[in-house]
């Protein structure tokens, strides 16, 4: 067994250019593994506080040396000396000493990067790939090996682009029965051919924060059609091998317990959403809504899943937070049968993980995620593998978001070579 020798944290830059945490766990074995946080441009009410600097003069006021600070002089003298493998004692450590309920007093971003970080060095000093490590040592489970279904995030709207959508993300979903490397080239093949077909109509191609596309449409029903368009022109069945859904994102158009759409005139109620919703699904059939009402909406969410749970997967994610308590309540009130999951919004990896398990025994979906400002940081990854994820939101198959891609397809090699998959 390995110690932990050292723990050093410092700040980096995410894929918005805004500071982030970056952490390096030195075991004495000599193993080394570093870790850093992405950030989310909306940010839930109920998930897990990050530690900012809040200096106006630096960055904009989105510095991170405090929590740099943390992790450097509060955490680390706290667990030099402990065990790389007693994940679940070392994150226990850390929630203790924060002692609030949203990690407020430490920061999120300060405890995931040690947490992640001492997850890799520990995998790495057993000489076992991530995703085989965190299911056997922290999981411990024996459950089969599955690979995630992608969905892909090819226009985006809302807070993620400065066109004229208010949805926040229109995804490809491939057929879950496609192998990952299918998925995989479904995926891509979309993703190319849409950035064509943008051309082709006059409309701008240039990437918004997931590296999905951000046409300048009127109409959230005009994005549809389009990736509908641009699939009958592929060698792929719509319905067959993909299939399309939204993260709504409802939150970013809200207003006094009203809801505006740039498409629809005037304010509009839970009925008129549910209306909008039930046409979009008529002439779409689509198979995920993500947040389609506010996250204290709670009747708008009743709404919805007696509308549409029997027929598609209604997701939460502002209204859960990664939080238990959040997603008791919604079950509790019978609104969803499925959830994201992002270690940001709760802190460490062992509470991350207690969620999974909260969510597979509820018999919801789960959807491993990632943020809107990334890293080259691919842990979520092997989380999602780990922990037998149904499906993965990585943004588009582009730019800094390849990298978790291309984790996936190593993680199936080496879950090959072990004979796991």
């Amino acid at each position: 067994m390995s110690k932990i020798e050292s723990i050093i944290a410092h700040e980096i830059l995410d894929s918005r250019a805004n500071p982030t945490i970056e952490t390096v766990v030195i075991l004495d074995d000599g193993s080394i593994a570093r870790s850093s946080v992405p950030n989310g441009a909306i940010k839930g009410t109920y998930e897990a506080a990050p530690l900012f600097d809040g200096d106006m003069a630096r960055m904009q006021g989105l510095g991170v040396l405090k929590a740099v600070d943390t992790v450097n002089n509060i955490i680390a003298p706290k667990l030099i000396g402990i065990e790389a493998t007693e994940q679940k004692r070392i994150d226990r450590i850390m929630i203790e000493m924060d002692g609030t309920q949203n990690k407020m007093k430490l920061g999120s971003n300060s405890t995931l990067s040690v947490s992640q970080s001492v997850a890799k060095a520990a995998a790495k000093s057993s000489l076992l790939p991530l995703s085989i490590y965190l299911r056997q040592q922290v999981a411990k489970s024996d459950r089969e090996h599955k690979i995630p279904c992608p969905m892909f995030n090819v226009i985006e709207g809302g807070k993620h682009a400065e066109g004229g959508l208010n949805f926040q993300e229109f995804l490809l979903i491939p057929a879950s029965s496609h192998t990952y490397e299918k998925a995989l080239e479904i995926g891509v093949t979309i993703y190319k051919k849409l950035k064509q077909y943008l051309k082709d109509n006059n409309q701008p191609t240039l990437y918004a924060e997931e590296g999905g596309f951000a046409p300048s449409y009127t109409s959230n029903s005009e994005a549809f059609r389009s990736i509908r368009s641009v699939i009958s022109d592929s060698p792929y069945d719509y319905l067959r091998d993909i299939f399309m859904g939204v993260d709504i994102s409802a939150n970013s158009f809200i207003s006094n317990g009203k809801y505006t759409l740039k498409d629809k005139n005037g304010q509009l109620s839970q009925n008129d959403l549910i209306e909008i919703y039930q046409a979009l699904f008529t002439e779409h059939s689509l198979v995920y809504f993500e947040d389609p009402f506010a996250e204290d909406d709670w009747d708008g969410w009743k709404k919805m899943f007696q509308a549409f749970a029997s027929r598609a997967l209604i997701c939460g994610d502002d209204i859960t937070s990664t939080n238990p308590y959040r997603i008791q309540s919604a079950l509790n009130n019978n609104v969803l049968n499925a959830i994201v999951i992002k270690p940001t919004q709760i802190g460490t990896v062992t509470e991350t993980m207690a969620v999974v398990e909260i969510a597979r025994f509820k018999q919801l979906k789960t959807i491993i995620s990632n943020r809107s400002g990334e890293t080259g940081d691919d842990f979520i990854a092997d989380l999602a593998v780990a922990v037998d994820s149904d499906y993965v939101k990585f943004g588009a198959p582009s730019r800094e978001r390849i990298i978790k891609y291309n984790r996936l397809l190593s993680i199936q090699k080496e879950l090959e070579k072990t004979t796991l998959l």
